[in-house]
């Protein structure tokens, strides 16, 4: 799924959107460091009151919220796996007897206990439900009476959101009747809503089709995705993250070029990079293989790089031959100042478009960082005064 897949899907979760139907939610309460199941509860959707349906719908929101392999992962099931989710997903999917699908999610939920004991009272919520897609309007469909809505792709779904448990607070009450001040202690743990732990979308879409090959995975904090859940719980493949693409291209360059750049050539390669982006004509970002790096460096000005150097260097990085960086995940946000530049003195924020304005050079025997700028420079609401290095100024 890309961005704009999950988009579409995550601002359907409201309540009464008649392009998206939760038929049913099952609730398993699990007890923190014994794993034990305390309770459960399955019921139709739109018998729980509109108050929790929202809270539910906003849940359901947050957990699908984040960049693509930064909190969201698609992954692609391991083939051949013992007690595989995708064919309990898949059953579940296809399910019509209630009781049914309550065992199969609970198979899940086991494979989720038995990976670990939570610190937290941790709440397990299912839903699932229908999620219609409107075909998209042709170029002679201008007619503004005729309803996008007429033609849909239906497409059945279950997702799993994981929530902690809160402590309830203990507060001081006034009583305005009695007149008098009064401790209060609420029994009943809060269940958070508001952060979920992780969770899962099954199947994938992608523009109109299901994918059920694939599984879309929620991390609860970006770039750092739970490798034993991916693995044992829902018996997916390896999840790369955005800064795991980025480490590996900087590792790439430093191990073809040595451990020092020239900000221009670091420059190059980014606006290089960002052409690629830019020409590319699939809603998917483009990928590059060892060839594509070799030939970005060479674009670049690298000019003494042989394609053999960047491919063992790939590869030492690397264990898969057919792995490809996303463009998107090793260019730092292009426009805006996302490269950071580090010195004892200060730390100064650039973007990748102008680092070819800074340059560190050595004048009487000592290091200075340079910055070609076009304007005067301002320091507390004063013009900073030019000082003359170089030459006479006039």
């Amino acid at each position: 799924m890309n961005k704009k897949d999950i988009a579409h899907i995550r601002k359907q979760f409201k309540p009464g959107n008649d392009l998206l139907k939760v038929s049913n939610i099952f609730n398993v309460y699990v007890m923190k460091e014994s794993s034990d199941i305390y309770h459960q509860q399955s019921q139709p959707f739109e018998l729980i009151d509109e108050d929790q349906q929202e809270l539910f719908m906003n849940n359901f929101k947050k957990l699908l919220a984040g960049q693509p392999d930064e909190k969201l992962f698609e992954l692609k099931f391991q083939h051949g796996a013992e007690n595989s989710s995708q064919l309990i997903l898949h059953q579940g999917l296809l399910s019509a007897d209630m009781d049914a699908w309550k065992e199969h999610m609970l198979q899940i939920v086991q494979k989720i206990l038995d990976l670990r004991e939570f610190e937290k009272d941790t709440v397990i919520t299912f839903i699932r439900g229908e999620y219609m897609k409107p075909l998209k309007r042709g170029v002679a469909q201008t007619d503004e009476s005729e309803s996008e809505r007429d033609t849909v792709y239906a497409h059945p779904f279950i997702l799993c959101s994981l929530n902690h448990t809160q402590e309830p607070k203990k507060e001081l009450l006034f009583d305005f009747v009695e007149k008098e001040f009064k401790y209060h202690f609420a029994v009943d743990p809060v269940i958070n809503l508001n952060a979920p732990m992780s969770g899962f979308l099954f199947p994938c879409f992608t523009d109109n089709a299901a994918d059920v090959n694939h599984i879309l995975y929620s991390s609860g904090k970006a770039n750092e995705p739970d490798h034993a859940f991916i693995e044992n719980v829902l018996n997916g493949e390896e999840a790369m993250t955005a800064q795991d693409d980025k480490t590996i291209f900087e590792e790439i360059i430093r191990d073809v070029s040595g451990d020092q750049i020239n900000p221009s050539s670091l420059a190059n390669v980014y606006s290089e990079i960002n052409r690629i982006i830019e020409e590319n004509e699939e809603e998917d970002p483009p990928k590059l293989d060892s060839k594509d790096v070799g030939r970005v460096l060479k674009m670049s000005g690298f000019e003494d790089i042989q394609p053999e150097t960047v491919e063992a260097a790939y590869q030492k990085l690397i264990d898969d031959d057919s792995y490809e960086l996303k463009a998107t995940s090793i260019l730092p946000k292009y426009t805006s100042k996302s490269i950071k530049i580090s010195t004892k003195a200060a730390n100064i924020s650039v973007s990748p478009q102008d680092l070819s304005y800074v340059k560190q050079v050595i004048f009487n025997g000592k290091r200075y960082l340079m910055i070609e700028v076009e304007e005067d420079a301002v320091i507390e609401g004063f013009t900073m005064k030019p000082e003359v290095l170089f030459g006479r100024s006039e």
